[in-house]
């Protein structure tokens, strides 16, 4: 005897003939059939040959796999066998978003590294299934093609939808008007009653061809050709698909990988000015996400020292590169929500004595006071001379502030104008946000906005706006940890007095805010290499600065990024006898103990 195939093994071997003879013998044509077949599952001697039984479907890969195919050719071949033509592979040239390859070139590489080095490099492998639209796990009916399909509907308007018109409505009721006065003047079920009603009756429209003999052949012709008269060819693929109660899993086609960007903001740095001029101050931008008390960008530092200011450190500072010079910056923000600041750091040269002491001039002297206290400036002055020249290559905490950043890109989103100058002071009155049209005030009002969600976390459409800073918090000394900022961006979102405790010094800082072009010109990477459309390498740049997601992005890997960000915390000396001072933390990479070793790593 042959032996049973896997999937027929467990079907039950009553013939059907069997199961009509004992259905036939229990009820024998009853009229309770219907009845006595809903309950055949509690009387269990009733039933003594099982109606259905559960069978597993056949795992076709493992019956492939365990039964190889014949060679001999048979007329359902096909259905057991892929096609021969299926799968086509076509090679993609990768694209450089960047003048220069940002892959290090191959000629002294273990092949180790150089193979990892070409999976950045080599063209893309694309995969093309013919015949992919005849799988179970493809859905045709996909969002995109749901939006294709209902462009060519007409939309439909309906009764209620439509404003009455004030003529045919004025019109009707004069008609009724005089209609009423014509039939109280008649009475009611007379003859001269229902010839009125008569006459102002309007006749029916006549069915044409209605009592001519037509075959019902062509009568079925004519209805089937109405109904397909300006009908959708998939009328039926309109409508949403339902939730199924067991999903198939949809395979869809990837995209080829990219570089991954966020949400894209520019911030363009145009001046920074203080009450008093007596030294360089040196300037840094980052994004911060108080939720997640998270750094989700790296520094980007600006210049904007007068030429006088900058004479101060020529002893210490090499002629600066075109790379430095750039005073625009690009963030990239994957998860922008209500809690994300941009927090702008001050920074000095080092200089003996306490962080309050040193900004005490800051906060004392007045711009309109320089004639007054000539003499006082001169000597600080002469003070930071000395300072730039014995220390030029050191930096000290100064000030910071912050700029709330959802509140500006929803403040600038609603207004009227294209332009808007929005100024900020985080002075005595915490999230005091004044707003002013072509540089002329109109008003004060709060703009202080709390949205719930990241619905309206949008930076992609806002209008660019202008922001001018006018006062900054003095650094404390012994508050330096990112723990310590965080703590007061969450109190710069409600009201509390502890921002009011720290001293402001007057400053003047203006940037402009606004959503990044999508091919920015004179643009460079944080590698610092030149984005394509670079016409000119004289031309000061615009830097993209790195982002650190707030939470994992999860998007392959198809850029060569050779950098490491090192941000030293803290150095406590407290349990350290005797004073700590002048302190300097060097970080090098070394490939041998010998401080020759010291690897060119800028």
């Amino acid at each position: 005897m042959a032996e049973r195939r896997a999937f027929a093994q467990k079907i039950s071997r009553t013939v059907a003939a069997e199961v009509r003879k004992q259905i036939s013998g229990q009820y024998s044509g009853s009229p309770q059939l219907l009845k006595n077949l809903n309950v055949v599952g509690s009387i269990s001697h009733h039933t003594t040959v099982p109606l259905t039984e559960a069978v597993d479907p056949v795992d076709l890969e493992e019956y492939l796999i365990t039964h190889p195919l014949a060679v001999d050719s048979g007329p359902l071949r096909d259905l057991i066998e892929f096609p021969p033509d299926d799968i086509e592979v076509v090679y993609s040239p990768r694209d450089c978003r960047t003048l220069v390859s940002a892959v290090p070139e191959e000629s002294e590489m273990d092949p180790h590294v150089r193979d990892c080095i070409r999976s950045y490099t080599e063209d893309w492998a694309i995969v093309i299934r013919k015949y992919h639209k005849l799988g179970t796990g493809f859905n045709p009916n996909t969002l995109d093609k749901q939006k294709e399909r209902q462009k060519g509907l007409p939309k439909q308007v309906f009764e209620s939808d439509e404003a009455p018109d004030g003529n045919s409505y004025q019109d009707e009721q004069d008609d009724l008007k005089r209609r009423s006065m014509s039939i109280d003047d008649t009475p009611r079920g007379s003859w001269a009653c229902s010839i009125f009603d008569l006459k102002n009756s309007l006749p029916d429209a006549l069915l044409p061809n209605l009592l001519d003999r037509t075959p019902n052949e062509e009568i079925d012709r004519q209805n089937d050709d109405q109904r397909k008269s300006n009908r959708h060819k998939e009328l039926f693929a309109l409508h949403p698909s339902l939730d199924e109660e067991e999903p198939i899993e949809r395979l869809s086609v990837p995209d080829v990988p990219k570089e991954h960007f966020g949400q894209r903001l520019l911030v363009k740095c145009l001046s920074l000015k203080f009450e008093i001029e007596i030294e360089p101050i040196f300037a840094s931008l980052a994004l911060y996400d108080v939720k997640e008390k998270k750094k989700i960008s790296e520094n980007f530092y600006f210049d904007l020292n007068s030429e006088q200011m900058k004479g101060l450190l020529r002893p210490h500072v090499p002629p600066a590169a075109i790379t430095t010079l750039a005073r625009s910056a690009i963030f990239s923000i994957t998860y922008p929500s209500q809690d994300v600041f941009l927090v702008i750091k001050l920074e000095k040269v080092l200089q003996q004595g306490d962080i309050g002491e040193c900004a005490e001039p800051y906060m004392i002297f007045k711009e309109a006071d320089a004639t007054k206290n000539k003499e006082k400036l001169e000597k600080l002055r002469s003070q930071a001379d000395q300072f730039c020249q014995r220390l030029g290559k050191y930096r000290m905490p100064f000030a910071w502030t912050a700029i709330h950043l959802m509140n500006i890109v929803s403040s600038a989103g609603s207004l009227e104008r294209d332009s808007t100058e929005v100024e900020i002071s985080t002075g005595e009155r915490k999230g005091s946000w004044s707003e002013r049209r072509n540089s002329s005030i109109v008003g004060r009002r709060s703009l202080e906005r709390t949205t719930s969600g990241d619905d309206a976390c949008n930076l992609t459409s806002f209008r660019p706006a202008t922001l001018t800073v006018t006062n900054f918090f003095k650094q404390e000394g012994d508050r330096l940890s990112d723990e310590d900022l965080y703590k007061f961006l969450a109190d710069m979102r409600r009201p509390s007095s502890v921002l009011r405790r720290l001293r402001p010094i007057t400053a003047q800082l203006k940037i402009d805010i606004s959503p990044a072009p999508e091919n920015p010109h004179y643009c460079l990477t944080p590698e610092l290499l030149q984005v394509k459309l670079y016409p000119d390498s004289r031309v000061r740049p615009t830097r993209e600065i790195l982002e650190f997601p707030a939470r994992d992005v999860y998007v392959p890997n198809t850029t060569y990024r050779n950098l490491l960000y090192i941000y030293p915390q803290s150095l406590n000396f407290a349990n350290r006898q005797g004073s700590a001072r002048n302190i300097t933390v060097k970080v090098q990479f070394m490939y041998g103990e010998d401080p020759s070793n010291a690897m060119p790593v800028s």
